[in-house]
């Protein structure tokens, strides 16, 4: 392995480690849909498949725009295609959790316990692809345009994306729909802002609230590790 590249898998270690891991919580979702298909003979929740492969599509462009914003020719060339196409799969990663709500439906020859954990793995590996595709965008924000910009940003982003959670759930408007429908997402989109029913701002009130609390926990945990590993580093010896 060249130097130079085993260098850059040291530097971004835990990137890498983050991405493997949720390769592989990803891999774990879909042995236990398989396990679920041979057991019971049946395709239900099959669905769950393609929703974390959604899932994954903001998590990649999040990281791809990471990669060239440290290019000042392609931070305002190439990344605001990147942040743009990232904002519209978002919701998809989050999404994953009200797929919760499949759980009170009646099953017949599959142990509750079992669906319950299959519902909770798909929903925290998304919930995850999209915390740690935002925090990727926020270090962009916030190396750009200060430390203000940064948390403005992640709290349009919650709004946003909780919004576009809603439109995808009892809309049934998907991501691409607003590339192919625009003025049709974003008529629906308006209706709701100028004259939301209760349900509306329940839903996206809260869903904002619970995605920020997630991401606040998650970021500031990952500090307490930083500050810890400043603490426990060895003393520089005075300059003479």
């Amino acid at each position: 392995m060249p130097a130079k590249l085993l260098t850059t898998l040291i530097k971004h270690r835990y990137k890498l480690a983050i991405f493997i891991l949720l390769a592989a919580a990803s891999i774990g979702c879909i042995l236990l849909i398989g396990a679920r298909v041979a057991y019971s003979d049946s395709l239900r929740h099959i669905n769950l498949v393609w929703n974390l492969f959604l899932a994954w599509i903001p998590f990649v462009l999040a990281y791809a725009g990471y990669a060239v914003s440290w290019k000042r020719r392609t931070l305002y060339l190439a990344l605001p295609i990147f942040a743009f196409l990232w904002l519209i799969f978002l919701p998809n990663a989050p999404y994953l959790l009200t797929d919760l709500q499949h759980l009170n439906q009646p099953v017949t020859n599959v142990p509750l316990w079992y669906d319950v954990l299959l519902m909770i793995w798909f929903s925290w590996t998304g919930m995850l692809l999209g915390v740690i595709s935002l925090y990727l965008m926020h270090e962009i924000v916030i190396r750009t345009f200060g430390k203000v910009a940064g948390w403005l940003f992640v709290l349009a982003v919650s709004g946003l994306s909780s919004l576009g959670i809603y439109l995808g759930r009892f809309l049934r408007w998907n991501s691409w729909d607003l590339l192919q429908e625009p003025q049709e997402v974003i008529r629906d989109s308006l209706s709701l802002l100028t004259d939301p029913s209760r349900s509306t701002i329940g839903f996206t009130f809260l869903f904002t609230a619970f995605f920020l609390f997630v991401y606040l926990t998650l970021y500031a945990f990952g500090h307490v590790l930083q500050e810890q590993k400043e603490v426990t580093a060895p003393a520089r010896p005075p300059q003479v």
